[in-house]
C-alpha cells in the first residue's frame, strides 16, 4: 500500500469494559477507517469492545491469550499469538494501546521492520500509584521504549513525567491530546437546571468515589447528584452514600448509552481522581458546555482552565471539592459562563478532528523515516 491508504494494526488489551482508552481506541480506528485506511483490531478477550468495533464496520479479532493481569503462561502465550498475528497482517503501522498490550505488543513486533507505535493513556507509573509499582513499570516501559518507534502520550503532564524518569527521548515522545467528535447541537444555549451534578466513571480504581460523596455531604441548598457508570466498587460507593445520608440526593445510574444526552440535562460535571492521564469524560463535558470540577492529577489541568472553565481541585480535598461545588451551585450564571468558556477551549484544542489529523501525520513521518 502507498502512504495514502495504510494498513493500521490496532491493539488494546480489554474487551470486557468501554473505559477511556477502549473509546479512544474505537474513534480513532472508525476515523483512519473512514479517511481510506484498512484498520484491523487485536483485543484480549471477546466483549463491548469487540460488539462496539463490529457495529462500526471495524474488523476486530479476539486475542484470548492477552489478559490483563500479570501471568507468565498466558503472556508467553500472547506473545506469540500477537507474532502470529503480525506476520499473518503485515500491516503498515502497529499501534499499541494500554500498558499490557504495549508491553508484550513491542516484544511481538520486534524484527518485523514495520514502525510501532505506543499511546500511553496515563502511564503506570503517574503520581498516587505505589512507589514499587511505579518503580516497577518505568523500568519495564524504559526496556521496552528501543523497540518503540513513537510514543504518543495524552497530555503534557505524561511527557513530562515520562521524561523525568528518562523513559524514552524526548524526540520519541509526541503530545497528542485526546479528542471527542464534536455534535451538530454543541453551541446550543445551556439553561439551568436546579443543580444537577453528574460524574461519569467507572466504579474502580483511579477513580475516587467515596471522596466525592464526602464531599456532596458537605453540601448546602439544593443539589442532585448522579452517577454514571458500573464496576466493582458500585457497592461500596452505595453502602457510603447511605451512611452519609445522601439516598435522596444520589442516584447511582449504572451504565449507559446516552451519556450525551444526559450530559444536557446537568448542570455541573465533577470527576474525583486518584491519577488520570487525559479524561475523555471532561472533554465531553466541556463539549457539553458544563463547567468541571476535577481533581488536579495528569493531564486535568491542560483542559480545565482553574477559575475560568471550571474547578481543579488538590487530590483528597473533600472540603475543597465542596466548596467548588457549592460556588458553581449557588451562582447559576457562573456556572453557565464557565460552561461556554469550555465549550469553546474544547472547539479549539480537543476536537476529534485535530486528533485524527495529528496522528495521521505522526504515521506518515514513521513511514517517511523508514523508507
Amino acid at each position: 500500500m502507498n502512504q495514502t491508504s495504510l494498513h493500521l494494526c490496532y491493539v488494546i488489551t480489554r474487551s470486557d469494559v468501554m473505559g477511556g482508552a477502549s473509546v479512544h481506541l474505537l474513534d480513532l480506528a472508525s476515523g483512519m477507517q473512514q479517511a481510506g485506511h484498512q484498520v484491523t483490531i487485536l483485543v484480549g478477550g471477546s466483549g463491548i469492545v469487540n460488539d462496539k468495533a463490529k457495529a462500526l464496520g471495524l474488523r476486530c479479532h479476539s486475542v484470548p491469550e492477552l489478559v490483563r493481569p500479570i501471568h507468565p503462561i498466558y503472556d508467553l502465550r500472547c506473545f506469540f499469538a500477537l507474532k502470529r498475528w503480525f506476520k499473518k497482517l503485515r500491516p503498515d503501522i502497529i499501534h499499541l494501546h494500554s500498558s499490557k498490550a504495549g508491553l508484550i505488543g513491542r516484544l511481538a513486533a520486534a524484527g518485523f521492520d514495520i514502525p510501532v507505535v505506543f499511546t500511553a493513556h496515563g502511564w503506570s507509573f503517574t503520581e498516587g500509584v505505589s512507589a514499587l509499582s511505579s518503580l516497577l513499570y518505568s523500568k519495564l516501559e524504559r526496556w521496552v521504549s528501543p523497540l518503540t518507534d513513537k510514543i504518543i502520550t495524552v497530555s503534557d503532564y505524561d511527557r513530562q513525567r515520562a521524561l523525568k524518569l528518562l523513559v524514552a527521548s524526548a524526540q520519541k515522545m509526541q503530545t497528542i491530546h485526546n479528542g471527542m467528535p464534536t455534535l451538530a447541537a454543541a453551541t446550543q444555549q445551556r439553561s439551568w437546571h436546579g443543580g444537577r451534578i453528574m460524574m461519569v466513571a467507572r466504579f474502580e480504581q483511579p477513580k475516587d468515589h467515596l471522596l466525592l460523596l464526602q464531599a456532596v455531604s458537605l453540601l448546602q441548598g439544593p443539589f442532585y447528584l448522579q452517577l454514571v457508570g458500573d464496576g466493582p466498587l458500585m457497592a461500596e460507593a452505595k453502602l457510603a452514600a447511605e451512611q452519609l445520608k445522601l439516598n435522596d440526593k444520589v442516584e447511582f445510574c449504572g451504565s449507559r448509552n446516552d451519556v450525551a444526552a444526559l450530559l444536557q440535562q446537568a448542570d455541573i460535571f465533577v470527576l474525583a481522581s486518584r491519577w488520570e492521564g487525559l479524561p475523555l469524560t471532561i472533554l465531553e463535558a466541556m463539549r457539553a458546555a458544563l463547567p468541571v470540577v476535577a481533581s488536579n492529577v495528569g493531564g486535568v489541568a491542560e483542559a480545565v482552565v482553574d477559575g475560568e472553565t471550571g474547578f481543579c481541585i488538590s487530590h483528597g480535598e473533600a472540603q475543597l471539592f465542596a466548596s467548588a461545588l457549592q460556588q458553581l451551585l449557588d451562582s447559576p450564571e457562573l456556572a453557565l459562563q464557565f460552561g461556554q468558556a469550555g465549550q469553546q477551549r474544547f472547539l479549539q484544542q480537543f476536537t476529534f478532528e485535530k486528533m485524527l489529523g495529528q496522528t495521521q501525520a505522526l504515521y506518515q513521518t514513521l513511514l517517511g523515516d523508514k523508507s
